[in-house]
């Protein structure tokens, strides 16, 4: 009776398989028909701090984060209904609903202690100092610097200082 009983679970996995694939790449294809290219990438940040961040567009899929940093710069890359698909400062990649992100910008301080800056120049004062992961809001871009505020203090880093702007992005 074992051997029978066993027989019959395997007669349904193939169609099992079948079916998860179609509901993994089904998404995907519609996906591609209702990105605008000519808005993605583009940066955003967190909205609450705690984001489930899943493996694929949709409440039934699995969650593999939480972020839980409010705030946080993402970049979206891809869209699909009322998702988005993010990439964060460290690499991570999953889907978050839309209503967890806002079109606030934000950046994180990258690589080692930044010194920000009065202006744009690397000769003007130090107003304060940014570790790297400090969260700070973007205010401004102007050539190759950032204005932000973290902490109560505002003044300029250099772009490549920082995670969360494109090389060439102006700040409308």
């Amino acid at each position: 009776m074992g051997a029978t009983a066993s027989r019959g679970r395997w007669r349904f996995w193939p169609a099992a398989m079948v079916l998860a694939m179609i509901a993994f790449l089904e998404p995907r294809a519609a996906l591609a028909q209702e990105t605008a290219p000519d808005k993605l990438p583009r940066f955003a940040s967190l909205r609450s701090d705690e984001v489930n961040l899943r493996v694929g567009p949709g409440e039934t899929y699995p969650i593999e984060w939480v972020l839980k940093r409010k705030e946080m710069p993402i970049e979206i890359v891809e869209e699909y209904q009322n998702w988005l698909r993010i990439e964060d400062w460290q690499g991570d990649k999953g889907w978050v609903l839309g209503r967890m992100v806002s079109d606030r910008r934000a950046v994180v301080v990258a690589g080692a202690v930044r010194d920000l800056h009065h202006d744009p120049d690397p000769a003007s004062p130090v107003v304060a100092r940014a570790e790297a992961g400090v969260i700070a809001k973007l205010l401004q871009l102007k050539g190759g610097w950032c204005r932000i505020e973290a902490g109560g203090y505002r003044g300029w880093v250099r772009r490549d200082e920082v995670w969360g702007v494109f090389p060439q992005e102006t700040l409308e």
